[in-house]
């Protein structure tokens, strides 16, 4: 891992493939969250809804890029967060996580690291778009 006050402008993060999102992760994501809409896990009800399976809970993928990046910059770090969804997950869908370091700002005591993520599906369409900041000890 990088140390904190190495991290420029314009640095990339490595590469992340979360790898097929199975429908136990979509499960298992509900019970934690407590989001136990039948559209994310019931195919008869998904269906009668018009989508070709359950779809994934929009925070599955947006929660585990943002967690990718606050694993690389440190968790107690993060200081704000903001996503955007751009597609809708399924299972058996794969995913890739991106991620650049747009700014870095020096204040008296703090420095500030912002970032700008993505996750793709394996064939390139762009699931969510995040931007996090993260605050650590000046350079």
């Amino acid at each position: 891992m990088k140390p904190w006050g190495e991290w420029r402008v314009g640095d990339a993060l490595e590469t992340n493939h979360l790898g097929e999102v199975t429908r136990t992760d979509v499960v298992r994501y509900q019970g934690a969250s407590g989001d136990m809409n039948p559209i994310h896990h019931d195919e008869p009800f998904a269906r009668a809804a018009g989508y070709e399976a359950p779809l994934v809970v929009g925070m599955f993928q947006a929660g585990a890029l943002c967690a990718w990046a606050a694993g690389i910059f440190g968790p107690e770090r993060t200081r704000r967060a903001r996503i955007r969804w751009q597609a809708r997950v399924w299972p058996g869908d794969r995913l890739v996580f991106t991620g650049k370091v747009t700014a870095r700002h020096e204040d008296a005591g703090e420095s500030r690291v912002e970032v700008e993520l993505a996750c793709h599906k394996d064939d390139g369409e762009l699931c969510v778009t995040a931007w996090m900041t993260f605050a650590g000890p000046p350079a």
